[in-house]
């Protein structure tokens, strides 16, 4: 067993990849992406005319504007409007025949959420049934209070509520905000950071993961919730963090070769960041792939968002946020007295 153990041992200690070869076919690859996606994004997902959802759509240009947006996603309840239900019972709850229960008493998407909401001691469990607002609501409410004996046992109606038109505006122009802020402040944190060759590559790779995970889910037409949202939050972080190591192994490799070629030398560090890279984003892959397919309906969005931006966020790190820096090109030698005693190879 030692002598395949650990399987580390099988990366290559030392690689020798020519990145900045191939940035030229990146380049081009990721602007078509991204500008399909932002295409899918005005033509709900290149099945709507935007002209007409525009001319259709009452109040100001900018309302107007969002209209067309609101065609160009698969909008889940919460963006939506629609009944929410809360579900209480001594045991653990049976989600799927509580889906079915919900689906039965009425027609349209059905969503349980109730994995977050069991307390650790005494008070029962819980889950929350949603549902688009039915014709008859007491109705629809009542056929589920008689069904869920079925879902678990001495399960209750603890509470309802109703997500208006209003509301669920409220919570997308708030999600949207969120992700706006976050972007926003991890531009300032690239700008006192870094210097502005590196915050350009960093802004272009924050835009590009952000832009190709909004097209994905306009383009498939996968449902647009919540923990989306959140889960763009999180892809803000990770592709950050990878573009920030990358960054921080270029500056210092400038020091140290004040002579090689830039491409060389990003290629270089590209190279020794990648065991790295490539171990930190299968470990995240892996947990991310469990929990989509054990994690439940609630979760597999979330999960597929972020298995979806782990990979474009390591591609964006190696192909447009380094590569970028061969555009405009950066200083050297103001930190020459770091560099001392290090190696210098000829340009």
């Amino acid at each position: 067993m030692a002598s395949f153990w650990p399987l580390i041992r099988l990366l290559p200690k030392k690689t020798n990849f020519t990145y900045v070869k191939f940035a030229g076919f990146a380049a081009v690859l990721s602007i078509l992406a991204v500008a399909a996606s932002i295409v899918s994004m005005f033509t709900g997902g290149f099945r709507a005319n935007p002209i007409e959802i525009y001319q259709q759509a009452e109040g100001a240009p900018l309302a107007r504007v969002g209209a067309i947006l609101e065609h160009g996603f698969n909008l889940g309840i919460d963006f939506r409007g629609g009944t929410s239900i809360l579900i209480e019972a001594p045991g653990p709850i049976d989600q799927e025949a509580l889906r079915a229960l919900g689906r039965t008493a009425q027609d349209g998407d059905v969503e349980v959420q109730g994995t977050t909401c069991r307390p650790v001691n005494g008070p029962p469990y819980c889950a929350i049934l949603n549902f688009e607002t039915a014709p008859d609501q007491s109705a629809t409410v009542e056929e589920i209070r008689a069904g869920l004996g079925g879902v678990a046992q001495g399960a209750r109606i603890a509470n309802v509520d109703s997500v208006s038109a209003k509301v669920s505006e409220e919570l997308f122009s708030g999600g949207l905000i969120a992700l706006g802020l976050a972007i926003l402040l991890m531009l300032v944190y690239i700008w006192f950071r870094f210097e502005w060759q590196f915050g350009l590559g960093g802004v272009l790779a924050l835009f590009h993961d952000v832009i190709l995970t909004l097209g994905m889910f306009s383009i498939f037409r996968l449902e647009f919730t919540l923990t989306i949202i959140a889960a763009l939050l999180t892809i803000v972080g990770y592709s950050m963090n990878d573009t920030v190591v990358v960054f921080d192994r270029i500056r210092e490799n400038l020091r140290k070769y004040k002579k090689m070629p830039l491409g060389e030398l990003i290629d270089l560090s590209l190279n020794e960041t990648l065991s790295r890279t490539i171990i930190t984003g299968c470990t995240a892959l892996f947990a991310l792939i469990g929990l989509y397919f054990i994690g439940g309906e609630a979760l597999s969005g979330f999960a597929l968002a972020m298995i979806f931006g782990i990979v474009i966020g390591t591609y964006s790190s190696l192909y447009v946020a380094a590569p970028a820096i061969l555009i405009w090109g950066v200083k050297r030698g103001r930190e020459g007295g770091e560099a001392r005693g290090a190696p210098q190879t000829a340009g």
